[in-house]
């Protein structure tokens, strides 16, 4: 592992990092903030999934997320969202290859030998970050934008135990029924769709539901709001009478001048349950 950059922020530090991923066959980066207490011993780690077209940059300069994770004691890690490389298959459109991996592991050419985004996700960046910083691997939530929302919401309730809670910001939240999840699920998985509904948020609601606290922000001005579909996770939700706080906020968009102003809501709530 290679560091790329560490800074002092908000009596932690805030460091990039660079890695040679077995899972996706490339180089990864990811930030990784540490609060002042990981000097002292292991600390909760809240995972921060981005969405379309970012780098693990975006959230980590944007959203305003150190501060109050620094106040609660809680690390923060911010994965890239695809696998990057001369060699890794990539496409003109910007929601299908680099950038947007969709958290998911592709099964079909050319995408399959690097876009294993839900195996380094789930299994070896976490397996990384615990051997090597301070981290409590057994206190774990995860969040997460647009993209990164729906692969916050289907690893949350595909991996029962793992994350105390789960929250996303505007997050796509029924692919297999949107124009944001079919073409990529096609290109990435095949045309069986079956092989889809284990990375359908609204499906998986229906289906497994969530054994902790689930909070969900969307702006009612969002400009994507037909392609998040936030009314098929909320009536999931409702049927399976899962405990839910699904908010949308008047007026604000996609972008993240939405996500900074309800950080430190989210930090908040998955504090509680990281230290519960």
């Amino acid at each position: 592992m290679e560091t790329l950059s560490e800074n002092r922020c908000f009596g932690g530090t805030q460091g990039v990092y660079r890695h040679a991923a077995t899972s996706t066959a490339c180089d990864m980066t990811f930030g990784l903030f540490l609060p002042e207490e990981a000097r002292e011993g292991p600390v909760p780690i809240l995972w921060y999934l981005s969405g379309l077209t970012c780098t693990h940059e975006n959230a980590m300069t944007k959203a305003g997320a150190q501060q109050w994770a620094a106040e609660q004691g809680i690390a923060l890690c911010f994965p890239d969202t695809s696998p990057r490389g001369e060699d890794v298959a990539d496409d003109k459109a910007f929601d299908l290859g680099k950038g947007a991996g969709f958290y998911v592991n592709a099964t079909q050419d050319p995408w399959a030998p690097h876009f294993r985004m839900w195996d380094y996700v789930a299994d070896e960046l976490p397996a990384l970050l615990t051997s090597e910083f301070a981290i409590d691997p057994d206190r774990q939530s995860i969040t997460g934008h647009s993209m990164g929302g729906h692969g916050a919401l289907t690893l949350a309730m595909s991996l029962p135990g793992r994350y105390r809670s789960v929250s996303a910001f505007s997050p796509i939240c029924n692919p297999t029924g949107g124009d944001w999840g079919r073409a990529q699920f096609t290109a990435y998985l095949g045309d069986d769709e079956t092989a889809w509904r284990a990375h359908d948020a609204s499906v998986l609601m229906a289906e497994k539901g969530f054994d902790g606290p689930v909070l969900t922000d969307t702006g009612t001005a969002d400009n994507f709001l037909d392609l998040l579909r936030p009314e098929t996770l909320a009536e999931a939700a409702a049927k399976r009478r899962q405990p839910i706080t699904f908010r949308m906020q008047p007026g604000y968009d996609h972008s993240y001048f939405f996500v900074s102003s309800f950080m430190e809501e989210h930090v908040a709530f998955h504090a509680e349950a990281l230290y519960a």
